[in-house]
């Protein structure tokens, strides 16, 4: 079996017998060190490596549309003030990763919604993009040989992108309404979206983006989820079923134990990466608590790649116990850091190829 014919089998808890192996992504500054280390300057790194992408994605048409005109602001040397596409002020390094530093944002009050947001976020056929490039992506999907993923955007986490964090924590309370119409616009334009593509292309599940919990839990009450949010992964799921796609995945960071249940109960029924992080996230006790429903993509431990071969069997023998069950895909749980020498990795990659279940 391919990638995706194994991700299929193994996520409807078929018959396998191994995990499928591949890169996903790595800092800018972990490129630069496998440079140094052999990696030939012009040599994709997954030819380099030797295995695929994640998946194949499609879609992508559910964002800002048109985006805000990027406006540097200010030019500080080693970083610069700018207001970016999503109508936010923030300051960034130039030449190394980094979370931008949010200094104001455009999206405050309901006002703000209605003439600036709003307006982008509507059905316009320019969202696809030429009829040559519709075609080719559609091509691509069909033909690929890793899952392919249809973009079912993000319900919550690009709203704090646009406000931020703390104006989100208020907003939510004191205008609870006007939120919930926020995410139902944007469920409204991925269900668009899927009626553009989804007749026209193989996919394999949903997949859409969060970000919304830390290291201490989610942005969001639980409560404030189930009345706001929850109802447009409904809609969502309403319209991947209508295209016979069971599969639906979220990627957030962070613990989120207190909305696995909650997503679930929504339809969402794939969590990526379940990263370990300082609060020790526990799979397989996830698994116990919500059963097979629950499908989990990620979860090995990234930071063990950075400690010894030794560290990186006992996460691979931690895991096993979840692979064996079946609805897990194993991988890095979240970009492979600059601490990770390229022939460390590559002796993983082989040590993932050789795992049997």
């Amino acid at each position: 079996m391919n990638n995706r014919e194994l991700f299929n089998t193994i996520m409807n808890y078929g018959a396998f017998d191994r995990m499928p192996v591949f890169h996903w992504s790595q800092w800018n500054e972990t490129t630069i060190r496998w440079r140094n280390e052999g990696l030939p300057e012009g040599v994709g790194i997954h030819q380099h490596l030797g295995v695929p992408g994640m998946w194949t994605s499609i879609g992508g048409t559910s964002g800002l549309f048109p985006l805000f005109e990027e406006k540097q602001i200010e030019d500080l040397g080693d970083s610069r003030i700018y207001r970016d596409g999503f109508g936010v002020v923030c300051q960034a390094w130039k030449n190394r990763s980094n979370i931008p530093h949010y200094i104001d944002f455009t999206l405050k009050t309901p006002a703000d919604w209605e003439e600036h947001y709003k307006p982008r976020l509507q059905p316009d056929p320019k969202r696809l993009g030429s009829p040559e490039d519709f075609a080719k992506a559609v091509a691509n999907a069909n033909a690929s040989t890793i899952p392919t993923m249809f973009w079912t955007g993000s319900l919550m986490g690009c709203i704090r992108d646009w406000m931020g964090v703390e104006n989100l924590g208020y907003f939510m309370y004191d205008h609870t309404d006007v939120f919930k119409e926020m995410v139902d616009t944007i469920a409204d334009l991925v269900c668009w979206s899927a009626d553009q593509w989804l007749p026209h292309a193989k996919v394999d599940a949903g997949m859409g983006w969060e970000d919304i919990c830390g290291r201490c839990g989610p942005f969001v009450s639980p409560e404030i989820f189930k009345r706001c949010v929850a109802p447009g992964y409904k809609k969502i799921r309403a319209k991947l079923e209508q295209y016979n796609i069971h599969l639906y995945g979220i990627d957030s960071d962070g613990d989120v134990s207190a909305l696995v249940g909650p997503w679930l109960d929504a339809g969402v029924n794939i969590q990526f990466p379940v990263e370990v992080g300082t609060w020790k996230a526990d799979g397989m006790a996830l698994r116990k608590k919500f059963g097979k429903d629950l499908r989990i993509f990620g979860h090995f431990d990234k930071m063990t790649l950075e400690q010894s071969h030794d560290a990186v069997e006992a996460e691979i023998q931690r895991l096993m116990p979840l692979m064996r069950d079946g609805g897990f895909v194993m991988m890095p749980d979240h970009l492979i850091t600059p601490g990770v020498a390229l022939k460390d990795y590559q002796w993983f990659l082989k040590r993932w190829a050789e795992i049997r279940v």
